[in-house]
């Protein structure tokens, strides 16, 4: 993912960009769940409560996930860290809580929208994340740049 300079140039674009997608999108999830539509929440049955309140968590901690694992690209293009170290293990994109799509429709929409929304995001994440260890793999280039296409669709 670090290849040539013009590569580099698109590649940090691309994290930039998805950071500050990633931040936007945190800020009105911390925004919607821990301020906001009370009247909404209150509305709901105990059990859609409960569900609301684990749903909530699952897109805090997709969304942390992904911030974690942009800002460790980062810290490869700024110099702050080496390449080969944000291919540790603990640097990797953490794996994402999956969240039943019937229960998803039990909430209120905006909420149904920004689980959604995670989950797209982390999606995303996860074939760039994908693609990196591929690169670094043993396997033939020709194989490498298959699964690369093959993880772009």
């Amino acid at each position: 993912m670090y290849a040539g300079t013009k590569d580099s140039s698109v590649q940090r674009r691309l994290i930039d960009s998805l950071y500050v997608e990633a931040m936007v999108l945190a800020d009105d999830a911390r925004s919607y769940f821990d301020d906001g539509n009370r009247d909404e929440r209150d509305s709901l049955s105990t059990m859609a409560r409960v569900t609301f309140s684990c749903e909530s968590l699952k897109v805090t901690t997709r969304l942390m996930h992904v911030i974690a694992w942009l800002l460790t690209q980062r810290a490869v293009f700024a110099g702050e860290l080496r390449a080969a170290d944000a291919l540790d293990h603990s640097r990797r994109l953490g794996e994402a809580p999956v969240t039943n799509e019937e229960v998803a429709l039990e909430l209120p929409e905006r909420a149904r929208r920004l689980v959604h929304a995670s989950a797209d995001l982390h999606r995303r994440v996860a074939r760039l994340d994908e693609a990196q260890k591929a690169v670094v793999s043993d396997e033939s280039p020709a194989r490498q740049m298959f699964q690369r296409l093959a993880l772009s669709f």
